[in-house]
């Protein structure tokens, strides 16, 4: 028996797809009834392979009945392993269809003398939290275990109790007083309230409940001035608050509150982190003061990590409804009009800032008011906006390193936006684009093709006026010998395709193909076709198709490259279709079905 569990266990890598699903749980299952404690591990830590491979309600219930087997008759090590391999298949354990039985084996550890045993156990009942959220049992030994003498136990006891609480609203409201009363405990360690305080961000299940929790949260804050205490309550008060929504608007000003008065920057980054959650959660809740505020703060910081920090929350409100609140004019006073123009002024000193994370923050609120407030006369902004792009552009667009590159990124996505919404505009930022194309680095010619493109499709009109440079630069890209050549022969392809509108010239082909020969790389000419088919350049890409046809190595290839040429000419005869001309409309359809047939005999003898 050993020797065959060895032999499985020694093929597993290989050979396991060449056995069905009740053959492999066999053969798993002569592992775990093994005598050595070596194979039996192995045996176990297979299982979450098994189940990515077969993810059969009835498999992965007897699986998972055998590892509790194993979890009631094995040494701590052999539970240990089965505790990770139930969090590995988490995603699984709905699957369990005798969960009673289940169950039933795994609780029997609970009693045992041995605390790590049950330490192991009550992290395996707080893994299985999702299928068994009201098993009073369970409920009933996570708080015994609370009160436990042994730290293991105890830590145990906190995660299990962490994952009912998400799950059981029972649990939640039945476990909140002992937890208010452990963290407020003096004989608590300061180290185990830092880890039972979490557990309050699941009480969110009602309102009183959460009401309660927030009250806690609020002593405990201002008892515990501690830098980790501080830094674990505020965190757990704002992810409490994201879950039970109500009270979001008093979290964002208490959080703001913390990151202009307390001078500690462990907990102003926490609070901006906090602040960042709520803008991408709850945008909507944020109202004229805090954003203020937060333009206050960071205006008036030294710390250009933390203005970086604050200005991330500040772009990520500026896409959103947020902005409209913010500008918006309150009846009333001058005073309102005055202040809500320091995001702007923000924005604006910013823009040229030597970090290049804060200068892309900045131009990106500049593009969002841009975007966002099109009603009021913003043509200053508008030109603050595209000269801060422009700088941005010819910054990173020298520099090949990550950083840069993620820079460049949110440039020219800003410039899409700032197109889209502001087409007058469009003119001075394809030239700024075409401009630094020529001298720009490799990576960043790539970013900026995928930019020419997205801006050509929104602006057909600009697409006449690109195309010579573009021919131009991809003349000069095919004479070269860049590592990055393949790539950007096919992003200007791209940008060529967008901009011809459907209707390449003669020579533009001529080009394209010289190209191509000269780069002797039939990859890139499928990748090439593969963008002519999707830009509706179908005549183009049955060219291609065509040209690759004797160059590939197999007759699934060439019959797969067959298809697409014939599927090319069918479309191209469909796009030659004249409403006026019945005959000649006719002639169009019978012929592309033709093509269309034999395109489909073609993909069928190559699969």
């Amino acid at each position: 028996m050993a020797g065959s569990a060895k032999s499985f266990l020694a093929d597993a890598g290989y050979g396991e797809q060449e056995l069905d699903a009740n053959s492999a749980l066999m053969e798993l299952d002569k592992g775990l009834r093994s005598g050595k404690l070596g194979e039996q591990c192995e045996a176990v830590v297979r299982f979450p392979r098994l189940f990515q491979k077969y993810p059969f309600p009835i498999l992965i219930n007897s699986a998972f009945l055998k590892l509790a087997d194993v979890f009631r008759v094995g040494n701590n090590f052999l539970r240990l392993c089965v505790l990770k391999v139930t969090q590995q298949s988490e995603k699984h354990l709905e699957k369990i269809l005798n969960v009673d039985e289940f169950v039933k084996r795994v609780f029997s550890v609970i009693h045992s003398n041995d605390p790590v045993a049950r330490a192991i156990t009550l992290r395996m009942l707080g893994s299985m939290a999702s299928i068994i959220p009201e098993r009073k049992n369970a409920h009933h030994s996570i708080r015994q275990s609370l009160d436990s003498h042994d730290n293991v136990e105890v830590e145990a006891a906190i995660f299990a109790a962490a994952n009912f609480s998400a799950q059981s609203k029972d649990f939640a409201a039945g476990i909140c007083n002992k937890i208010s009363e452990m963290i407020q405990g003096l004989a608590t360690p300061v180290d185990l309230k830092l880890k039972l305080i979490p557990i309050l961000q699941h009480m969110h299940h009602d309102a009183s409940l959460a009401s309660s929790s927030r009250q806690l949260l609020q002593q405990l804050v201002t008892s515990y001035p501690s830098t980790k205490m501080v830094i674990v309550t505020l965190h757990t008060f704002t992810l409490l608050a994201a879950s039970s929504l109500v009270d979001i608007p008093k979290q964002i000003q208490l959080l703001l509150q913390y990151l202009k008065n307390d001078p500690r920057k462990a907990v102003k980054r926490l609070a901006i982190q906090d602040l960042k959650l709520l803008a991408n959660k709850t945008p909507h809740t944020w109202s004229r003061e805090n954003i203020q505020a937060l333009c206050e703060s960071a205006l008036h910081t030294p710390y250009d990590s933390l203005k970086l920090g604050m200005l991330s929350v500040l772009s990520t409100l500026s896409g959103t409804i947020a902005i409209k609140q913010y500008f918006s004019s309150a009846p009333g006073t001058a005073a309102t009009t005055a202040r809500s123009f320091d995001l702007v002024k923000l924005a604006q000193e910013c823009c040229y800032h030597n970090n290049r994370g804060i200068a892309a923050h900045g131009v990106r609120i500049l593009t969002n008011i841009s975007a966002s407030c099109q009603e009021k006369d913003l043509l200053p902004l508008e030109q603050d906006a595209v000269f801060g792009l422009e700088a941005l552009l010819v910054l990173c667009s020298q520099d090949d390193s990550p950083g840069a590159q993620a820079t460049l990124k949110i440039t020219l996505t800003c410039m899409v936006k700032l197109v889209q919404c502001r087409p007058h505009l469009s003119q001075s930022v394809v030239e700024s684009l075409l401009t630094q194309l020529h001298s720009a680095q490799d990576t960043a010619r790539i970013l900026m093709c995928h930019c020419l493109a997205a801006i050509a499709m929104q602006l057909p009109v600009l697409a006449d006026g690109i195309l010579g440079d573009l021919m131009d630069l991809y003349k000069l890209i095919g004479q070269s010998a860049t590592d990055k050549k393949q790539e950007l022969l096919v992003s200007l392809a791209t940008v060529i395709f967008v901009s011809s509108q459907k209707a390449l010239s003669s020579e533009i082909k001529t080009v394209i193909k010289q190209q191509l020969e000269n780069a002797s790389n039939g990859w890139t000419a499928y990748r090439i076709a593969r963008q002519a088919s999707r830009m509706g350049n179908h005549d183009m890409a049955r060219e291609l198709y065509q040209s690759l046809l004797t160059q590939v190595a197999s007759e699934h290839f060439y019959f797969w490259l067959n298809s697409l040429k014939e599927f090319s000419h069918a479309e191209q005869c469909l796009t030659g279709l004249q409403e006026d001309n019945y005959s000649s409309a006719l002639s169009c359809i019978a012929e592309a079905l033709k093509s269309y047939h034999k395109g489909i005999a073609s993909l069928t003898v190559s699969t």
